[in-house]
């Protein structure tokens, strides 16, 4: 049944994709880019309900007030990376437009990589990586002040459920060149769509967003710390099961 479910996810997902990328491609050229945003953000809110009724897979998210409350208060959000699902989540959920920062690479993905090209996110060439950067700052500080939030992913790739990638500190650095807070966030979504997995199963994806931790007067990595710190923590308390006790998992003597 499972399997039955996350194919016609998967077939529901690519039959929309298209007109839907198609749309925004010929739209971008007439409306703001903010407008153009909340149009593919619908789209992203109608994936994660597909994701509901398909899939059966829920959301229970707690920590809302946790974010800025003005119409411009920047911040950047540092999100647990398990599965494409959080991508989908972030847009769907959150008050403020957000500009992932990605690789360029992903612009070449036919429909979806095409309507990604048309808004206004920080793609990047990894493989230049101080003029990358500075391109982080220099496109991360416009949309800021213009009450857009940067969301990055410090793990930089898809974790599996019960590890932890290496936190690198990108994000912290742009947040301390911008002055701004970061925000924390912890997703279980690999309890429901396992890491580059086909098959799904239904569930509860806890979604925990911490509070904000201002930037001014910090190192990047002991800011990048403080963040790894909190959401591990909060991984192991949303998903005991992940993370078995070390007694447990070492062998009796």
């Amino acid at each position: 049944m499972n399997f039955i479910r996350s194919l016609i996810h998967v077939l529901w997902m690519t039959i929309t994709v298209v007109p839907w990328a198609l749309f925004v491609v010929l739209i971008s050229y007439f409306i703001s880019s903010t407008r153009l945003y909340w149009i593919c953000a619908a789209w992203l809110r109608l994936a994660v309900n597909s994701g509901t009724w398909i899939l059966g897979i829920e959301n229970r998210i707690q920590g809302m007030e946790n974010l800025p409350q003005g119409t411009k208060d920047p911040a950047v959000l540092l999100v647990k990376h398990q599965s494409t699902w959080e991508t989908f989540v972030m847009p769907a959920i959150m008050p403020h437009p957000l500009a992932y920062v990605f690789k360029k690479e992903l612009l070449h993905v036919p429909f979806f990589g095409w309507a990604m090209a048309r808004m206004d996110m920080i793609h990047i060439d990894r493989k230049q990586r101080s003029r990358a950067f500075a391109k982080v700052v220099q496109q991360g500080r416009r949309l800021m002040q213009e009450g857009v939030w940067v969301i990055m992913f410090p793990e930089g790739t898809r974790i599996p459920r019960g590890q932890k990638g290496e936190y690198k500190t990108g994000g912290a650095r742009l947040a301390i060149a911008a002055g701004v807070p970061v925000i924390p966030i912890a997703v279980t979504s690999a309890r429901c769509w396992p890491t580059k997995a086909f098959i799904k199963t239904p569930g509860v994806v806890d979604i925990s967003i911490g509070k904000a931790i201002p930037s001014e007067g910090r190192q990047a990595e002991e800011l990048m710390l403080e963040v790894e710190n909190w959401i591990e923590a909060e991984m192991h308390r949303l998903d005991p099961e992940a993370y078995p006790p070390a007694s447990a998992a070492s062998p009796a003597h």
